[in-house]
C-alpha cells in the first residue's frame, strides 16, 4: 500500500523535451516532474556530435549507454551499449558520438544541480526543474 504521494507517471508521448547543441534531453523524472531529489532524462546524441568546451557539474553524474558508441572527455574511454560512467562533481564533461548513428544514453543525478559552462558561467538547465 502506498502512502504519502501518489505515484507519478510520465508517459513518452507527454515527457517535455529539450534540445542543446543538436542534443535531445527527454525528461523522465525532475521536480516539476514528480521527483523531488533526482532528476533523470534520456539523452540522444546526433552523429558526429562533439568538439562542445568542456562543463562541469557540481554533482556526481551517472551516464547509462543504451546505444552508440560515446566517450565522455576527449581522452576519455569509449562506451558502448551496456556500459555506465559515473563522472565526480568537477569532472570535465564533453560528450562526443563516436558511431554513424544516434547514440541514447540514459542520464541521472541528484536535483538542484549547476552546471559550469567553460567560461564559469552557472547553468541550471530546463530539464533539471
Amino acid at each position: 500500500m502506498m502512502r504519502g504521494n501518489a505515484m507519478h507517471v510520465t508517459h513518452a508521448a507527454d515527457a517535455p523535451r529539450f534540445e542543446l547543441g543538436g542534443a535531445q534531453f527527454t525528461v523522465q523524472a525532475s521536480p516539476s516532474n514528480g521527483s523531488p531529489g533526482l532528476c533523470t532524462w534520456r539523452l540522444t546524441v546526433p552523429p558526429g556530435h562533439g568538439g562542445d568546451a568542456a562543463h562541469t557539474l557540481d554533482r556526481d553524474e551517472v551516464f547509462m549507454v543504451l546505444s552508440g558508441t560515446v566517450q565522455l572527455a576527449p581522452d576519455g574511454e569509449k562506451l558502448g551499449p551496456g556500459d555506465t560512467a559515473v563522472v565526480p562533481a568537477g569532472e570535465p564533461i564533453a560528450l562526443t558520438n563516436l558511431g554513424e548513428g544516434k547514440a541514447e544514453l540514459i542520464v541521472a543525478i541528484t536535483a538542484g544541480f549547476t552546471g559550469f559552462m567553460a567560461d564559469g558561467t552557472a547553468v541550471q538547465p530546463p530539464w533539471s526543474k
